[in-house]
């Protein structure tokens, strides 16, 4: 169980990875345009505001490989929870604010991850 967990912390932290390249870097171009359902002159307006989105995924993203790595299982055990617990409650956000996939990008995972850490 204990790999199966560190499998979702690291699965969450890869896609909070991936979406912080798609509101950082990609936003305004053909792949951000299809991730997010974005017209061109939206984008391009929106770009700066898109990349300070994308850097509190970077956040989390580094958190949740911060929790992965550190030596005292412990306090891992704490830091994956409380941002496992941030992206399940920006997933919710994301949900109620742009669109309900974010539900099951991000929530639905953390969720998961969540269980499993809980679990080991």
């Amino acid at each position: 169980m204990a790999l199966a967990a560190m499998v979702l912390v690291g699965l969450v932290g890869a896609i909070q990875l991936y979406i912080m390249l798609l509101e950082m870097v990609f936003w305004d171009s053909p792949l951000g345009h299809r991730a997010f359902g974005l017209k061109p002159d939206f984008a391009r307006q929106t770009k700066v505001l898109a990349i300070n989105q994308g850097l509190y995924n970077g956040f989390l993203a580094l958190g949740l490989i911060w929790g992965l790595v550190h030596p005292e299982p412990g306090f891992a055990w704490q830091i994956q929870l409380f941002f496992l617990a941030c992206v399940a409650v920006a997933g919710i956000v994301g949900a109620a604010t742009a669109s309900r996939k974010n539900l099951f990008i991000q929530t639905v995972p953390a969720v998961l991850a969540i269980l499993a850490v809980w679990l080991v």
